[in-house]
């Protein structure tokens, strides 16, 4: 069913139809539609045996979520920045206690200065968390990934957290034409949750207990593997999510025009149609450049984009976060995943803050490291002429 939709009520809706357990949740700008959403709902009977609980806080949130989940339960919440770090404690302890809990982060500026505005730097502080991360570039993209979260957190090849992030006001408050999921197609394509192992009060379990300098190690050499394993589960759900529902979103990347290309653009999120579009513009002008979606973040997709490079010269990072101190995140990984081919990086970091990126700039960046007007590395573009001021 097509409606026009804004991107909080597409989650949420989702969501909804994914059956849930237990969702726990407190507001936070720009999520707190996602879950108003689902409270109004909750209110008016549509989750069945769910329970919704608005919880003083992000951190009583997740506490309440790893409980719920550790007895068995289906679970969700959403937020974002200042929030998704308050959680961050908790969170860290849901990856290694393997608790599949699913989140939606609605892409969110980090203070200070304080904004409320989006960009990447709030998940990317949980990269080495061991929660999965996909970023999803438009509002039928978040509808459609509920359910693939949920069937690929709860695999019990993986039993990981996983978020499914999109840009905060740029898909959330925006409204879009989006085709509704049944109840009946995700009935079909998520089963029941059957965690391999729960707590009861008939069995009761220790989850999360102390652990020695004789045993910690294995315990987080495990998160690393599940980790590594999902990557596959990933791939395959993916495909079948594709097959079930008629639009096929891609693996791990979606690499276009790369083959012959001198030049390679990379983007996560909202960024994605605009770099695409600008790359297809310019390879009508008669210049070679491809353009690479990442979609999935963690686990990093090293040998994908390996491959899909291979014939560049170059490879243009958008980055929207920042590693104080080195270079940007998703840069980092590009370059141990290509370390051994001949290819210049370039990380224009752009929109930190919420910071408008217009096409002309975006076509901009790829014009001038074509023409070898900057150097490689990470650099800023979009910044005032008064930058100089700011210490």
């Amino acid at each position: 069913m097509m409606r026009v939709v804004r991107g909080f009520y597409a989650v949420a809706h989702s969501v909804k139809l994914c059956r849930p357990d237990v969702i726990c949740a407190y507001p936070i700008t720009p999520q707190s539609e996602i879950v108003e959403n689902i409270a109004q709902m909750y209110a008016n009977g549509e989750l069945g045996n769910c329970e919704y609980i608005t919880a003083e806080s992000e951190f009583g949130a997740a506490s309440i979520l790893v409980g719920a989940s550790a007895t068995g339960a289906r679970t969700y919440t959403a937020t974002c920045s200042q929030g998704l770090i308050l959680m961050s404690e908790v969170l860290w302890c849901a990856a290694g206690m393997r608790l599949p809990i699913v989140l939606t982060i609605a892409n969110r500026s980090l203070s200070a200065p304080l904004s409320i505005w989006n960009d990447h730097q709030d998940s990317m502080a949980m990269r080495d968390a061991g929660i999965i991360q996909m970023y999803v570039e438009n509002n039928q993209e978040v509808h459609d990934m509920m359910p693939q979260a949920f069937k690929i957190a709860e695999n019990h090849k993986v039993m990981l957290p996983m978020m499914v992030c999109m840009d905060g006001y740029k898909l959330t408050h925006a409204y879009e034409p989006v085709d509704l999921l049944s109840q009946e197609m995700v009935d079909e394509f998520l089963p029941p949750y059957d965690p391999p192992v729960k707590m009861t009060t008939k069995e009761p379990y220790t989850f999360g207990s102390y652990a020695t300098p004789a045993s910690y190690m294995e315990f987080r050499a495990a998160v690393y593997r599940a980790m590594d394993r999902s990557r596959k589960v990933i791939e395959d759900v993916y495909k079948e999510w594709a097959e079930v529902s008629g639009r096929d979103w891609g693996g791990h990347i979606v690499a276009e025009n790369c083959e012959d290309a001198d030049v390679c653009v990379m983007a996560m999120g909202s960024l994605v149609g605009l770099a695409r579009e600008v790359t297809k513009e310019m390879r009508d002008e008669g210049k070679k450049v491809g353009f690479i979606k990442i979609r999935t973040f963690r686990p990093f997709p090293a040998k994908e984009i390996a491959k899909a490079v291979d014939n560049a010269e170059k490879v243009i990072v958008f980055e929207r976060s920042l590693s104080m101190g080195s270079d940007a995140p998703v840069t980092l990984d590009v370059k141990s995943a290509i370390h051994k081919k001949a290819i210049d990086v370039y990380s224009p970091v752009v929109g930190l803050g919420g910071r408008d990126v217009p096409h002309k700039l975006v076509k901009s960046v790829v014009e001038e490291v074509m023409e070898n007007r900057v150097e490689p590395g990470t650099y800023f573009r979009g910044l005032k002429d008064c930058e100089e001021v700011i210490v």
